[in-house]
């Protein structure tokens, strides 16, 4: 898979994507990365990128015909992949959008700095935008390492389990179960007995329930009832019950 970025700071991509994974998948030919530097593509002997917004306002705002150029001279215009925007007004970006991305044999990824970007760059060359959550920062580079890096674990090969995306936290609406591994005790805390006893299906039972709990404890607004079978209902109505009865107690103490 090819991603292709562009952006005003090109010197940090490098760090992140010269170690593990994301090395090892480069060195094998299963991705491939390409960093653009939008001011290549301006033609004043300052390399203007930004200037001040019309109407008034603090900030810089990237000027339009560096992006539009730099993006259309690499992949035709008009581009024939998707070509994202990384702004917090885009739609929170998640596992079902990373796994769908990794289908395509190219994106373009565009990092926006500064007070935002030319409107018209919006309108008329993205095809998406992607948030990675509600706050701002100074800029798209570190969002699009992250969401190459997530797009990346759902290409066939990229990790050495080929299952290892289908386990992650989200891939099938739960957060993901505890880990552990040697010693089998540490300060007096042991592993549980449950996956020493090589039985495999007793130790996925196991993590099933447990993933139940930590998404219940975590995250309740992902626990979907409906797909949940009668045993898993009754461990979520437990768990809903005790958690009524910490709430309870709570409030007796204060009174």
């Amino acid at each position: 898979m090819q991603f292709e970025i562009f952006s005003l700071f090109p010197s940090v991509f490098k760090p992140y994507f010269e170690v593990s994974i994301l090395q090892k998948a480069l060195e094998n030919g299963l991705i491939n990365i390409n960093i653009h530097n939008i001011r290549d593509w301006t033609f004043d002997k300052h390399h203007v990128t930004d200037d001040t917004p019309y109407g008034g306002g603090g900030g810089m705002v990237m000027k339009p015909e560096p992006i539009f150029t730099s993006v259309e001279d690499v992949l035709g215009k008009p581009p024939k992949c998707p070509v994202i925007l990384m702004s917090p007004q885009g739609r929170p970006f998640n596992h079902a959008i990373a796994r769908e991305m990794a289908t395509f044999p190219q994106i373009a990824i565009i990092c926006g700095r500064y007070e935002g970007i030319d409107e018209r760059v919006r309108q008329y060359l993205i095809t998406d935008q992607f948030s990675i959550g509600d706050f701002v920062i100074t800029g798209g580079e570190l969002p699009a390492m992250m969401i190459v890096d997530a797009i990346s674990r759902y290409i066939p090969g990229v990790l050495g389990d080929p299952t290892g995306a289908e386990d992650d936290s989200f891939s099938n609406g739960l957060l993901e179960y505890p880990h552990y591994t040697k010693p089998e005790e540490f300060r007096g805390w042991k592993v549980p007995e449950v996956l020493l006893n090589g039985h495999h299906a007793k130790i996925e039972a196991w993590r099933r329930e447990q993933s139940i709990i930590r998404t219940f404890l975590q995250r309740p607004d992902l626990l979907d009832i409906d797909k949940f079978s009668k045993k898993e209902r009754q461990i979520i109505e437990s768990l809903k019950n005790e958690n009524k009865n910490n709430s309870s107690n709570t409030i007796n103490h204060i009174d």
